[in-house]
């Protein structure tokens, strides 16, 4: 469950990264909202594969002769 927190935690810095970078006056914006949006499908990605090779690994493999 800590994971997914941090993995929440993490999206929201970046939404937030993306809002504060290159705000104010004479700036130019270097972080854009899709580059905000693309790390967002590589943090979920990576979520992802690691949430599934923790399932993997947590179960006994199947076997008829049970």
């Amino acid at each position: 469950m800590a994971i997914f927190f941090i993995y929440l935690a993490s999206v929201v810095a970046v939404l937030i990264a993306s809002m504060v970078v290159g705000t104010g006056e004479g700036h130019t914006d270097y972080f854009r909202a899709d580059e905000a949006w693309l790390y967002i499908v590589i943090l979920t990605v990576g979520y992802m594969i690691s949430r599934g090779l923790a399932k993997s690994g947590s179960r006994d493999p199947y076997d008829e002769s049970h």
